[in-house]
């Protein structure tokens, strides 16, 4: 493909970063109609129209080289495709593009469907920024920052050739819990036998998906903060109970005090809920996602 001169956008709304965003929320927005109505073709497909229709309104230069709908004659945007606009000096991008992950999750009305783009720009003297692989089947660890923090410090990382066991210990001991109250989540597959049998053994929790996987990755570094502050707020509640008991009066200022102090502390700075997500063998590389 022939590389032309980039050009910079000038202008605040158009920045391309917002406006990719933007494709995956139209695909997002024009699936929804489709949702749990048992027809998960068209809900892809409500997704690839949304999808193209931002981008025909963008001035890339773009090219899918990571695409889906090639595998199961789904409906979707493929390997090769031009997006954009075209237009001479436009910034030009490789893009791998997947319009909906977990089709069958949106089919049925469950959650954790998402909209996915990856698109890079290739440096100069550089051919291509992102390469089409043969399909394979992968490992994939994610972990949220608390773990990331705990590695850095001991000067090392999570290794995912590691045995599951050492890899729920070292997790454990970064979210200050026991391995028992840490949750795995998993694609339920039956290729993953032999790694579900390992977890259990070590006493941790299983959450199987379906599908999802995506979402499923992204999950341990977001930050559940309305449940944490529920279970702030039950703790409060029983530190509360007990200053008023020893106060010998509930309306007591000084253990009023010492309640909204309580409270005040146990609210503002939520922990992040802790969740550890494995996948082993189990994500794919390739040209057809899904």
């Amino acid at each position: 493909m022939h590389r032309l001169p980039k050009i910079n956008y000038y202008d605040i709304e158009r920045i391309i970063e917002f406006d990719f965003v933007r494709a995956t929320e139209a695909a997002a927005l024009n699936s929804l109609r489709w949702l749990g109505r048992g027809d998960k073709e068209a809900a892809d497909a409500a997704a690839c129209d949304a999808m193209r229709g931002m981008f025909d309104l963008m001035n890339i230069c773009g090219e899918v080289v990571i695409g889906e709908g090639i595998k199961d004659d789904a409906p979707g945007i493929f390997k090769g495709e031009q997006l954009g606009t075209w237009v001479p000096g436009a910034p030009q991008f490789d893009i791998a593009i997947d319009p909906i992950d977990g089709t069958t999750n949106i089919s049925k009305g469950a959650p954790n469907s998402i909209s996915c783009i990856a698109a890079a720009s290739p440096e100069e003297g550089v051919k291509v920024a992102l390469r089409d692989v043969p399909s394979f089947y992968m490992s994939k660890l994610a972990y949220g920052p608390r773990v990331i923090q705990y590695t850095q410090k001991r000067g090392d990382s999570l290794n995912i050739d590691a045995p599951i066991a050492e890899t729920l210990a070292i997790v454990a001991r970064a979210v200050d819990k026991r391995v028992q109250d840490v949750v795995v989540m998993m694609l339920d597959r039956p290729r993953h036998k032999e790694i579900v049998e390992q977890i259990r053994a070590c006493g941790a929790s299983l959450r199987m998906i379906g599908d999802g996987d995506i979402a499923a990755a992204m999950a341990p570094s977001r930050c559940w903060r309305r449940r944490e502050s529920n279970v702030s707020a039950a703790r409060c509640s029983a530190k509360c109970g007990r200053a008023m008991r020893k106060s010998g009066n509930s309306s007591s200022p000084t253990a009023m005090k010492k309640i909204s102090t309580t409270f005040s502390q146990r609210t503002i700075s939520p922990r992040a809920r802790t969740l550890f997500f494995v996948r082993p063998e189990s994500a794919t590389a390739r040209s057809c996602a899904g």
